[in-house]
């Protein structure tokens, strides 16, 4: 299996990429900055890494990045600061996708090639199918797309996969996964659900280790991804009973 990594050298995108050559896994990490890669990886036969900035890249160069892989991960997000928060791109995430969703329906492969984004549980299912989702948080997360370019960003990424691919594209398979508050922490035990568990304003948590473990199991796991695909399950910690 060959997997195309993108937003490697993040928080979860680094936990991601351990876990991938863990299982033994071929990667090509698409990253910024090649000095920000996980301790110890670099060296891994496994590792291929290209350094550059996916939305600076010709059609031509995402095409040659994503020809001949089977899987696409998307850990890429904005830097929890003023400037990454505020600053552009306001629409990295959107446009990442819609790159790569391009670059796959360009090579037209023989088999869907899966694409696996890391989303966010201030993105919002289609057609009110997330009913835990009061009147008052609905009104708080229009207001917040509307101040805030990230959780716009991801939203649009969502409603794309979901609005375009899904009705439009045979070369392209996608999950989008919501986890909860990120955390510190080990693999533990989770738990995965299609709608949402918790309120805004009463979260759960997430460790970042169980967001990677999932989106490996995503990666190279066909009863799970049989089972999501085309879905945004929210992943959160499973609770002491």
């Amino acid at each position: 299996m060959n997997v195309v990594i993108l937003g490697g050298t993040g928080r979860t995108g680094g936990r991601v990429l351990r876990q991938l050559l863990s299982r033994d896994v071929r990667v090509c990490a698409v990253v910024r900055s090649a000095e920000r890669l996980p301790a110890g990886v670099a060296d891994d036969p496994r590792l291929t890494v290209v350094e550059a900035d996916l939305l600076a890249m010709s059609d031509e160069q995402v095409r040659e990045q994503v020809d001949g892989c089977d899987v696409v991960i998307s850990c890429l997000g904005h830097t929890i600061s003023a400037q990454g928060i505020l600053g552009p791109p306001h629409d990295l995430v959107t446009r990442s996708v819609e790159r790569v969703c391009k670059a796959i329906r360009d090579l037209r492969p023989a088999q869907p090639m899966r694409l696996i984004l890391m989303s966010s549980v201030s993105v919002n299912r289609p057609g009110g199918l997330d009913t835990r989702r009061g009147r008052f948080e609905r009104a708080y997360l229009w207001v917040l797309r509307g101040l805030v370019p990230p959780a716009r960003d991801n939203q649009r990424a969502a409603d794309f996969l979901r609005d375009v691919i899904a009705a439009a594209d045979p070369h392209v398979q996608w999950v989008a996964v919501r986890p909860d508050t990120l955390k510190e922490g080990d693999v533990t035990e989770y738990a995965l659900h299609e709608g949402l568990v918790d309120s805004l304003f009463r979260p759960g948590e997430t460790t970042m280790a169980n967001v990677a473990h999932f989106m490996c199991d995503l990666a190279t796991d066909d009863r799970a991804w049989d089972t999501w695909q085309g879905k945004l399950p929210v992943i959160v910690n499973s609770r002491p009973a």
